[in-house]
């Protein structure tokens, strides 16, 4: 898993596992909860947060088995820096706001 990590591991890759990993622990608490409610929620995290995670995941590989995997991490550090940079912006502009 490491070596295939080190090869073909992308940075959208790493944070798809890593939502993987997130929704199923966050499924698994509401799902043994006592309310109906607690059941019902964790129905909806689980379709409406894997399902993104899953398209992500699916266009990440069919982009690293076109382009290679050194390409898609330049390109993936690019929009995330980006996204990031979109959320400072809009969090000095809520700021300012007040």
């Amino acid at each position: 898993m490491i070596k295939f990590l080190k090869t073909k591991g992308t940075l959208f890759l790493i944070l798809g596992i890593l939502g993987f990993i997130g929704v199923a622990v966050t499924v698994t608490i509401l799902a043994t909860g006592h309310s109906a409610p607690d059941k019902l929620m964790a129905i909806y995290i689980g379709i409406f947060g894997l399902i993104p995670i899953l398209l992500l995941l699916i266009i990440d590989r069919i982009c690293v088995w076109k382009f290679g995997p050194a390409k898609v991490n330049k390109i993936e550090v690019y929009m995330l820096t980006a996204f990031i940079l979109l959320f400072v912006l809009n969090w000095i502009r809520l700021q300012l706001q007040i």
